[in-house]
C-alpha cells in the first residue's frame, strides 16, 4: 500500500487524511483520503484508498481489474472537504458490492444532482490532467493498480455518451476544452 500512497502523494499533494466507510457501507468499501498541494495548483483531491483489494471484473471483458478512483477539484471551500468524500464513498460501495469495474467510458449515474443541480453523473476517464505515469501504478504484491479519474458530467452528457458512445464524447471534450475541476462548469454544447 507504500506504493500507492506515494504515487497518489507524489501528483495529488500531501494525503491529510482518510475517511473511513460509513456506517452501513457495503463489506469491502475502501476509504477515502483527502490530497492538497500536489502538481496541479489550487486543487484538492480525494482517492479511494484500498479498493485494489476487491478485483473487479467489467462486463465488455473477460479480465480482472484493480483500480483506485479519483475526483478532483479547486481547493476554494472557506472551511471542510465539500460533498466529494461521500460522493466518491458511494461509487466505491457500489462498485464493491456489484464487483463491476469502472473502465473509461462508463456513466455512473448518481442519486442526487450534486450541489447545484447540473451535474447528474459521472464520467470514468484516464487522469489525462497529470502525466501519462500516472494512470497506473504497480503495488508491492505486483498487482497492476489502475487510477480511474471521476469527473461530474450532465443529465445530457450522459444521454450523449449512451447514444454515440465515449469517444465521441472525448472529441467534444478535447475540441470545447472544459474546465474538469470546476463541477459547476457550463454543459458542453453537443
Amino acid at each position: 500500500m507504500t506504493q500507492l500512497i506515494d504515487h497518489l502523494e507524489e501528483r495529488l499533494g500531501r494525503m491529510l487524511g482518510a475517511w473511513s466507510p460509513s456506517e452501513g457501507a457495503a463489506p469491502g468499501t475502501p476509504q477515502v483520503a483527502c490530497f492538497r498541494g500536489g502538481r496541479i495548483a489550487g486543487v484538492q483531491a480525494f482517492a479511494t484508498i484500498g479498493l485494489f483489494s476487491t478485483p473487479l471484473h467489467h462486463p465488455a471483458t473477460d479480465r480482472h481489474f484493480h483500480l483506485e478512483l479519483m475526483v478532483c477539484e479547486y481547493d476554494s471551500r472557506p472551511t471542510g472537504y465539500g460533498y466529494f468524500p461521500e460522493v466518491l464513498e458511494y461509487v466505491a460501495g457500489r462498485v464493491v458490492a456489484g464487483g463491476t469495474a469502472v473502465l473509461r467510458g462508463d456513466v455512473i449515474a448518481l442519486p442526487v444532482p450534486l450541489p447545484g443541480g447540473a451535474m447528474t453523473a459521472l464520467y470514468a476517464t484516464r487522469p489525462v490532467y497529470f502525466d501519462n505515469d500516472f494512470a497506473s501504478v504497480a503495488l508491492e504484491n505486483g498487482s497492476e493498480v489502475v487510477i480511474v479519474w471521476l469527473i461530474p458530467i450532465t443529465q445530457d452528457e450522459s444521454a450523449f455518451i449512451r447514444a454515440y458512445g465515449w469517444e465521441p464524447f472525448e472529441e467534444a471534450l478535447a475540441r470545447q476544452d472544459p474546465d474538469l475541476l470546476d463541477p459547476a462548469r457550463p454543459p458542453l454544447q453537443l
